[in-house]
């Protein structure tokens, strides 16, 4: 997906508004024992994992609403026949046999859409989640004694 912007660097902390304040920082209260770098690092990945979460929905989003708009212009595609079939002496069983057709069709059609909607919503989620896992590894050693 193109939006015209750089692609992101992950050594570039001018990218990152913020990061190269947090820098500045803490190297000017020179806090003994603080890997600047370090904490500058764990903040870019918290960014970056935020950035993935969000692009991963936007993308799946998308894809939803495509689907969603196909399942739309077929089913406007199917209605000419349709209204041709409700007319005649055998209009009956047609209406009763489009009539289920169509409720199977349309539970088939919310079925998938919904699982496609719950897969985004879980693929942006695990990204966080992983990153949320790494952070408490992270603050587990921090917190060991030496």
């Amino acid at each position: 997906m193109e939006t015209g912007s750089k692609p992101f660097a992950p050594a570039d902390l001018s990218a990152m508004p913020g990061l190269d304040d947090l820098r500045k920082l803490v190297e000017r209260l020179q806090l003994p024992g603080v890997d600047v770098t370090a904490l500058i690092d764990w903040q870019r990945k918290d960014m970056e994992a935020i950035a993935e979460a969000n692009r991963q929905a936007f993308e799946g989003i998308k894809a939803l609403v495509d689907r969603r708009n196909q399942i739309v212009q077929e089913t406007l595609a199917q209605l000419p026949a349709a209204i041709s079939a409700a007319t005649g002496a055998d209009a009956l069983p047609k209406h009763a046999e489009a009539a289920r057709t169509g409720i199977e069709k349309a539970v088939a059609n919310f079925r998938e859409l919904s699982q496609m909607e719950a897969q985004v919503r879980n693929d942006a989620w695990k990204v966080l989640q992983d990153r949320m896992q790494e952070n408490l590894g992270n603050l587990q050693k921090l917190l060991q004694p030496k």
